[in-house]
């Protein structure tokens, strides 16, 4: 497994998003193939959490790309989001992964589900890592707690609108920013991508 260098980040967070599938996250014994993500902008994007400007919570999203930016949802699930650009406000939403290796973990850390529903869903990729927003700022780009391998990108693409936002702007809401592997079927919302 190779991780994948900070530079790598450094790039639109679309053109980020859409390459992230089929990369390879690593925490310890487990190792997850990434199938479905969602795209925030940045300040400009009434989705995105660095609407409202900086704040203690979001600012790994204010620095440079490569970071993973974890928040507490509901407070129940620990969400990853991967930093991209160079201080834009943008990252990428994690919401689905396979398992590659280490499944009865995972199987054990989401009290016994299986089949292609085990992480479909950002929390559930979260509990899976056992994520804490302790981890939130940690450099992907290097070895140790949280990493992101190459893996080997998605042959097939689907798109479609993010979930969970419709707070934002009716633009913002029906902007085609989630991405998802079209030969994967652990994905959420799969009959809503094109």
């Amino acid at each position: 497994m190779s991780l994948l260098p900070q530079s790598w980040y450094y790039r639109d967070v679309i053109e980020v998003a859409r390459d992230l599938l089929g990369r390879h996250l690593k925490r310890g014994s487990v190792v997850l193939r990434i199938t479905e993500v969602e795209a925030y902008l940045g300040p400009h994007d009434s989705a995105a959490h660095t609407r409202m400007g900086r704040t203690r919570r979001n600012a790994p999203m204010w620095g440079p790309g490569g970071h993973a930016y974890i928040y507490l949802c509901y407070g129940i699930h620990n969400m990853l989001n991967v930093v991209t650009g160079n201080g834009d406000g943008a990252a990428v939403l994690i919401r689905s992964c396979e398992v590659v290796r280490g499944l009865s973990v995972v199987r054990h850390r989401r009290q016994g589900a299986e089949g292609p529903l085990l992480l479909a869903g950002p929390g559930k990729v979260g509990q899976a890592l056992d994520l804490s927003t302790q981890l939130s700022g940690h450099a992907l780009f290097t070895s140790g707690k949280l990493e992101l391998h190459a893996g080997g990108p998605a042959t097939s693409i689907r798109k479609g609108t993010r979930i969970g936002i419709a707070y934002a702007r009716r633009k913002d809401v029906r902007a085609q920013l989630r991405f998802a592997d079209g030969d994967s079927h652990c994905v959420t919302g799969r009959s809503a991508l094109s």
